[in-house]
């Protein structure tokens, strides 16, 4: 940033001049409605989030700042240059100032005027914007070149932090393809004369008893609820996320330490029959849109069994695709999975166990580091952007 600083100080050094929105920009709404848009539309359509839809026809064709009158307040922001259509409750600013960089005008509303908003409202959020808002905020006015550098700094950073991203999402989606392959190989043991048999063979499927939300409570009988096991659990808990009441716990199933407690309904196909080893020390109750599966197996190792592409391929034919996508337990249960000796589950186990922690600690820390990177982009976006207003 030494240029900037450089150019600063030899053009603007006494500080620079603010003027109001209101004073060098045209600012107006659109006039389409969310129900227009296209999906094989010619034009981008701007509406009051930060996805672009597309539509068949152009409201404006200019260089413009697009931010939504509801939703999002202060926190999504649009640069276009071009033409494009406009919900009818975002707003466009177009300057009419030959002295302003619309792109740094962009990167400056990004930064500042969700402050202004806010100092200006008497509650501690702000559900809507008016025009007014936009009319009085006023902006710096650097001379072109130092608007122009710092527009070419700030496009650098914003592409260096998207390559960024995308880099450490796609080592994660490669770590879990890695995985996914390893898994599937350790547990088809195609070079290997193990004994496979269905899970009715192996165990019983015990239905759960129905509880719902309101009966939660922050101390009370361990429960696992279905949802829970396709959004919180992973391969195996020994610990309830959730409790219910305990004057509940007589009238409620339960599966013991070591059953495989295992979703009846879901979103997708995929969904259904997810599972997730108990290996606590005390029952868990179960809902009634569960099964727990009790077996003499390792239950670590049958849960990662029930992860393979081929169990799911297979558990896909005993799916009803209804308006809920509900397991056909009879048909589940005839589903065959290896048997190796419980020492080679266990070898097994530990093996996938390693994997699973590599996979979880890049997805831990994947957040934590775009995180970081966002906020050093944030500090250096800032410097730049903040001005000495001229006396």
């Amino acid at each position: 940033m030494s240029r900037i600083d450089a150019l600063i100080a030899e053009l603007c050094p006494e500080g620079v001049e603010f003027k109001s929105i209101g004073e060098i920009a045209a600012v107006g709404t659109g006039s389409s409605d969310r129900k227009d848009a296209k999906a094989d539309g010619a034009f981008p359509f701007y509406v009051r989030s930060q996805d672009v839809f597309r539509i068949d026809k152009y409201e404006f064709d200019e260089e413009a700042i697009l931010i939504p009158g509801e939703g999002g307040i202060g926190e999504i922001f649009h640069y276009v240059s071009g033409k494009y259509a406009l919900h009818q409750r975002a707003y466009r600013i177009c300057f009419n100032l030959a002295e302003l960089d619309t792109k740094f005008a962009y990167y400056y509303f990004a930064v500042h005027f969700k402050r202004f908003i806010l100092s200006k409202a008497v509650s501690a959020t702000v559900t809507s914007i008016r025009k007014p808002m936009i009319t009085d905020f006023c902006i710096p006015i650097p001379p072109l070149e130092v608007q122009r550098e710092i527009v070419k700094v700030l496009d650098a950073f914003t592409e260096l932090e998207a390559e960024l991203e995308a880099e450490l999402e796609a080592e994660l989606e490669a770590r879990r393809r890695q995985y996914k392959y390893y898994r599937d190989a350790l547990l088809a043991f195609s070079d290997q004369d193990i004994r496979w048999a269905s899970m009715a063979e192996l165990g019983e499927f015990i239905r759960g008893r129905r509880f719902t939300k309101a009966d939660y409570v922050e101390d009370g009988v361990p429960c696992i609820h279905y949802g829970e096991i396709y959004t919180r659990y992973g391969t195996a808990a020994d610990t309830a996320i959730s409790h219910v009441r305990s004057d509940m716990a007589a009238s409620l199933r339960y599966a013991k330490p070591g059953d495989v407690v295992v979703t009846d309904v879901g979103e997708t196909v995929e969904d259904v029959g997810k599972a997730v080893a108990w290996v606590g020390s005390e029952d868990v109750a179960i809902h009634d849109h569960c099964y727990a599966f009790r077996h003499s197996m390792n239950p670590k190792f049958v849960s990662y069994c029930m992860q393979t592409s081929s169990f799911i391929a297979e558990k896909a034919k005993y799916v009803a695709r209804t308006k809920v996508n509900t397991l056909l337990i009879g048909g589940f249960s005839k589903i065959r999975i290896p048997v190796p000796s419980l020492e080679e589950q266990e070898r097994i186990v530990a093996i996938l166990d390693k994997f699973d922690a590599l996979v979880n600690d890049i997805a831990i820390g994947l957040p934590a580091e775009i995180a970081a990177r966002r906020q050093q982009y944030a500090y250096y976006r800032d410097r730049l952007l903040t001005f000495k207003e001229a006396a």
